[in-house]
């Protein structure tokens, strides 16, 4: 309870507190040794949390047959196949026995769960290779190893091909599997025989064995011979040899059982003079002589021999077996006598190829067939075959013409076709420029690369056509050709000449008209297309562009630049070009030039040239025969060159009305292709002989 004054009876109060020590001082605190462990284990604590929290559990897997060891450059924390480690790149090494180390990066990302798996690549396997027969060849994966037995061998692990191969035995193959891990394998192998045993007799006994041609043994005999197809034979003296094929196959033994030889036949070489006379054996034709012949041995068999104009010869003959024998049989001839009367008298007069003597004069031969050949040079050869006729005496008559005057005499100047075309004749060897070059200098101004200069020689006569073929001619070929229009301008009037016609269908035209006049074709044709020539028809053709070249350039002994002459420009209307009146046509023109036709004229409207052709140098260009090609510089001299047989382009030559510059009008220039063209034509030639 308390009282009035407010202060209650158990109040407690404070007692005054004395130090013991009033002047000493107060107490410190000291640290404790347990203190600090604590503090340690925390902080470690600490680290190892932060690690755990921030590490990756990577599972390592390593293939390999041995225990392996996996070392981690870096700090990590392994549980079993798995390891803690935090994200980042580390160096890894992983090493197991029998395995090549594997030094390579671990690479650590942010994902929770890893797992990497490495492999580890073995060290070789040791080989050992026996084989039976030894020395066979070794080759592992065809590569060879050397000859068994090997020993030691190093090989990498994994599968491989082993072969042996051995003379005479069948080669032998497996496959292996290497261990490796310098772990050591054998491999044992039976090389089988490749042969078979074959027993053979013969009758009489003592013949030689012959395998493939080559001696192997004497009968009896039982030889090894390989498997195959082949030939065994015997041989012996006196006794016709024996061969049989045979089928062997390697380890089956066959029997030939025993031959019985036959006695060989007698040889006979036969000769005759003269030779080649007919031989008949027991009235069998044989052959001719000289022959050889095989008799039965030890038979009287008949021969005869005979030849026309000589007396037939007979006797018989015996041989031993395996004789061999010459005969030499002389014939007696039969003749008759033959006059000739030789013509000039210097000719020479052979007999069947055999030079008798010159001019007239009295032979004397056997009575069969000869061939009588009378000859001088620069006259054509007159041959004759004649029969002498025994006791009648026959008289020849040989009156030789000089070459030139043969053939002329055979030949026209001029010819038709049946379409009305002219064609002339030209005689290469009347020109002083029978040999001449092809092309141009390549210092003469507007020469192009294709010019090449290029020797050549014309020998045989040709004939060509005075002027183009027009499109009334070529429609006789082909009815619906149409030349066409350019600007309004038409080019198939009947006699312009024809255009638009392919290298293919100028040809054709040629064949056409060859068999229209009973001709031998001079293109070879297959399905519709010419696919080549033969240079000894005498059909028509496209002239060669050495004929051309002639045709056009050659004047007297010197060779024409222009169709008028050597000087550029023209001063007179001398051909049909890109004139004035042509710009809005060709776009280009010869300035000053009028020739009054804008396109293709009429053929022959300009004068001829010297040889009495027209439009060589203008109008349209012109097919020739020859396939497009540049000569090789230096080339060696060509006689009647027609180029090859076939080909992808061919040449055109000439200029045409729509050309006008300095290289085009050159009678040089040279242009090619395949496809027709509104400026290109053709005209036709032929061989005279």
């Amino acid at each position: 309870m308390s009282d009035t004054s407010g202060a209650p009876d158990n109040a407690i109060t404070p007692t005054a507190f004395e130090p013991l020590n009033p002047g000493a001082p107060r107490p410190g605190r000291k640290g404790h040794p347990l203190r600090w462990l604590l503090l340690g284990l925390g902080l470690l604590f600490a680290l190892l949390m932060a690690f755990l929290l921030s590490a990756r559990s990577v599972l390592i897997s390593v293939e390999a047959e041995t225990d392996t060891r996996v070392d981690i450059d870096g700090l990590h924390l392994p549980f079993g196949e798995r390891v803690l480690i935090r994200p980042g790149s580390y160096d890894l090494t992983a090493s197991a026995e029998g395995y090549f180390p594997l030094d390579t990066r671990l690479e650590v990302t942010e994902e929770n769960s890893q797992q990497i798996l490495l492999t580890l690549t073995p060290l070789p396997g040791r080989l050992e290779i026996i084989a039976e027969p030894a020395g066979a060849r070794v080759l592992l994966d065809g590569e060879e190893l050397g000859t068994a037995p090997l020993e030691d061998l190093a090989i990498e692990a994994g599968p491989h091909t082993l072969r042996l191969e051995a003379p005479r035995y069948l080669s032998w193959q497996r496959d292996i599997d290497v261990t490796g891990r310098e772990q050591r394998q054998q491999v044992q192998a039976q090389l089988l025989p490749a042969w078979a045993e074959i027993s053979i007799t013969s009758t009489p006994a003592g013949a030689t064995v012959l395998v493939a041609g080559e001696a192997a043994a004497t009968t009896p005999a039982v030889v090894e011979v390989l498997q195959g197809e082949q030939t065994v034979g015997l041989s012996l003296a006196g006794f016709a040899p024996w061969q049989q094929a045979l089928e062997v196959v390697a380890g089956e033994a066959q029997d030939l059982g025993d031959i019985a030889l036959t006695p060989a036949a007698g040889v006979l070489k036969l000769t005759s003079k003269p030779s080649g006379a007919n031989v008949t054996l027991e009235g069998e034709y044989q052959g001719q002589t000289p022959l050889t012949l095989e008799l039965a041995p030890g038979v009287a068999q008949r021969i005869q021999l005979s030849r026309p104009g000589y007396r037939r010869h007979s006797e018989s003959l015996t041989l031993a077996a395996g004789e061999q024998a010459e005969r030499n049989v002389s014939l007696s001839a039969q003749l008759g006598e033959l006059r000739l009367a030789v013509s000039p008298p210097e000719a020479t007069v052979k007999v069947n190829g055999k030079a008798v003597g010159k001019g007239s004069q009295t032979l004397s031969l056997p009575a069969f067939e000869h061939r009588i050949e009378v000859s001088l040079p620069g006259y054509a050869s007159v041959t004759r075959r004649v029969t002498p006729r025994s006791g009648i005496e026959q008289q020849l008559d040989f009156t030789l013409q000089t070459q030139e005057a043969a053939k002329l005499a055979k030949l026209t100047p001029e010819i038709t076709t049946a379409l009305g075309q002219t064609l002339k004749l030209f005689i290469p060897d009347d020109s002083p420029l029978r040999e001449f070059t092809m092309g141009a200098s390549r210092r003469e101004s507007g020469r192009r690369a294709n010019e090449v200069l290029r020797p050549v020689a014309l020998q045989r006569m040709f004939y060509l056509q005075t002027t183009e073929v027009t499109n009334a001619q070529f429609r006789q070929f082909q009815a619906n050709h149409n030349s066409g229009q350019v600007e309004g301008n038409s080019l198939n009037r009947e006699h312009q000449p024809v255009a638009a016609v392919s290298w293919q269908q100028a040809a054709q035209f040629c064949n056409w008209l060859s068999r229209k006049e009973g001709l031998e074709p001079f293109y070879k044709q297959e399905q519709g297309i010419v696919t080549g020539f033969n240079p000894a028809a005498l059909g028509y053709r496209l002239p060669s562009e050495a004929e051309w070249a002639w045709a056009a350039r050659a004047e007297g002994d010197s060779l024409l630049k222009f169709p008028w002459g050597e000087t550029f420009p023209p001063t007179a209307p001398v051909e049909n070009y890109a004139d004035n009146t042509s710009a809005y046509v060709t776009g280009r023109i010869l300035n000053g030039y009028t020739d009054g036709h804008v396109v293709s004229a009429p053929v022959a409207s300009f004068k001829p040239n010297g040889k009495g052709l027209y439009d060589l140098g203008g109008n349209v260009a012109e097919w020739v025969h020859d396939v497009y090609t540049i000569p090789p510089a230096n080339a060696a001299l060509e006689t009647d060159p027609l180029g090859a047989q076939n080909g992808d382009n061919y040449v055109i030559r000439g200029a045409s009305w729509s050309l006008s510059k300095l290289a085009e009008l050159r009678l040089s220039y040279r242009d090619y292709g395949q496809a027709g063209r509104d400026d290109v034509g053709f005209r036709i030639a032929r061989y005279a002989e």
